[in-house]
């Protein structure tokens, strides 16, 4: 895989980018190396945990007492995790690139198996926590996978960080659910600032969606 990706060090006030850290410094840290070990040696099965967790959730229809029971436990797991809260620059998904999706479970979980300034190629699954109903994946969700991919595009092609400006999926046929899928994204052209992007969703050789979206390059500073 070579995705660029984050390294430790904050932002500061000389190359401060909305809050970002700054693209050039994401590809030298891909070229140098990234530590991985953010979040410890059991940071990826407790991210499967709690993707396995959402799936259940998703299914569930629970007695009053299972909920109860659950309720407790999932109370006193929180309060047991709030010890571990971070700031969003010193989260695990920002360095975790030996993980799916970073290890960000907002996101469904993809690996990246080519990302360069010519575009990105992953492995997307979606999984029953994506359901949207008929054991298909939620359009929302497929637009959600569509988002981080091709943005990644558009921030690599670019050099620089990008925010979505506007994204259009078109849907072709039904994406399954727990299925490896192929997603390839890249950047169309770029004008000034504006950076046009395009991006497909395939089983196999079926086409489930498309997207093209435009991306804005952030000035210094800019949120």
């Amino acid at each position: 895989m070579n995705e660029p990706q984050a390294d430790d060090s904050l932002p500061n006030e000389q190359h401060h980018e909305g809050g970002f850290r700054p693209m050039s410094e994401l590809i030298n840290a891909h070229e140098l190396g990234i530590d991985t070990t953010r979040g410890g040696p059991h940071h990826g099965e407790f991210i499967e945990q709690v993707r396995g967790l959402m799936d259940r959730a998703r299914l569930a229809c629970p007695t009053d007492e299972l909920a109860l029971e659950t309720i407790g436990i999932l109370e006193k797991l929180n309060d047991k995790l709030d010890a571990a809260i971070v700031d969003e620059w010193s989260t695990p998904t920002w360095t975790r690139i030996d993980l799916p999706a970073r290890g960000n479970v907002t996101l469904p979980p993809f690996t990246i198996d080519h990302a360069d300034p010519d575009g990105v190629q992953a492995r997307i699954t979606f999984r029953t926590f994506h359901l949207g109903g008929n054991n298909a994946a939620h359009g929302g969700q497929v637009a959600t996978g569509f988002d981080d991919l091709l943005g990644m595009a558009a921030a690599i092609h670019a050099g620089a960080v990008t925010r979505t400006a506007s994204l259009t999926v078109d849907y072709r046929s039904i994406t399954p659910l727990n299925t490896e899928l192929t997603v390839r994204s890249w950047a169309e052209r770029q004008e000034g600032r504006k950076v046009f992007v395009r991006a497909t969703l395939h089983d196999g050789d079926r086409l489930c969606a498309e997207a093209h979206g435009l991306f804005i390059v952030l000035r210094p500073g800019q949120p």
